[in-house]
């Protein structure tokens, strides 16, 4: 059976999104990723708390 890829309770941090999800192994997880064009950061993030401070505290590399 494949995996669903859904994510709930979105928000956005300015240009990063956090999203809510269920990892592979079944637990609650969750991904901040930035959307900047050439960006390409993302990572996950076991607690929201911890994403959001991810978000807070990335910089593009990329201008």
């Amino acid at each position: 059976m494949p995996a669903r890829d859904s994510f709930h309770s979105v928000m956005r941090i300015g240009p990063i999104q956090i999203g809510t999800h269920r990892d592979r192994t079944g637990r609650t997880a969750h991904a901040a990723v930035c959307t900047a064009d050439r960006c390409g950061w993302s990572a996950d993030y076991s607690s929201r708390t911890a994403a959001q401070l991810a978000a807070r505290t990335h910089r593009c590399t990329v201008r």
